[in-house]
């Protein structure tokens, strides 16, 4: 029972994206974040990420359907810049030490 409740918590948050080209991938959230009241993700591909790279997009309301939300990639430099350092600490704040 103890172990199926500890699957449960620390089972992986799994998404599938859409690229422009019609190519689905499939992502785990690994981390979220607010700043200014814009939300954030944090994502690595389930599979091919060899590298340890992650992806991280901007959460915005979905024009054409009221309610949604849509994943965006962040177009300014000094945006992703600061995003990308709060995430880095988060997800690597063990490795400087």
């Amino acid at each position: 029972m103890e172990a199926d409740m500890a699957e449960e918590l620390f089972e992986p948050e799994l998404i599938t994206l859409t690229d422009e080209e019609g190519n689905e991938t499939q992502f785990e959230i690994i981390a979220s974040y607010e700043m200014d009241g814009v939300g954030y993700l944090a994502l690595v591909p389930t599979e091919n990420n060899d590298e340890g790279e992650y992806v991280i997009l901007r959460l915005e309301a979905d024009p054409e359907n009221e309610g949604e939300e849509i994943l965006v990639t962040i177009d300014d430099d000094e945006e992703f810049d600061k995003i990308a350092d709060i995430f880095d600490d988060m997800l690597f704040e063990d490795d400087g030490e």
